[in-house]
């Protein structure tokens, strides 16, 4: 079993930029696609972005397609998102894991982490 810690969240006002980082550790994620998902209040958890083991293929939701940016780095065993020009509307708790393909349907391998908030004021 994967552990993973998500970080990197914060309040930041509209137009704002943050960085989550997704640290695993237990096993290496380095073969296996990666996703980060985020769930509103009130709302159920969705799918943000998908990247492929080795960094070269990604996948984007429409609602954050050429604002967020997915990364990773195999030899630190983490996974980034790189949020520009934040709306309210990204208000969440975001949540990394490991998944089964890069793009929809996928499934999800973990456990569920504690995730990291990301507030945006208007």
């Amino acid at each position: 079993q994967v552990q993973l810690v998500e970080s990197g969240g914060g309040l930041v006002q509209a137009g704002g930029s943050l960085r989550l980082s997704c640290a695993a550790s237990g096993r290496t994620v380095s073969s296996y696609a990666m996703g980060w998902f985020r769930q509103a209040p009130g709302k159920e958890r969705e799918f943000v972005a998908t990247i492929s083991w080795s960094g070269g293929s990604t996948y984007y939701a429409d609602s954050v397609k050429g604002r967020f940016t997915i990364s990773r780095d195999n030899s630190k065993n983490t996974v980034y998102l790189q949020m520009n020009s934040l709306k309210p509307e990204d208000t969440a708790v975001y949540y990394c894991n490991r998944i089964t393909h890069t793009r929809p349907p996928f499934n999800e391998y973990d456990y569920w982490g504690q995730g990291t908030q990301v507030t945006v004021s208007s």
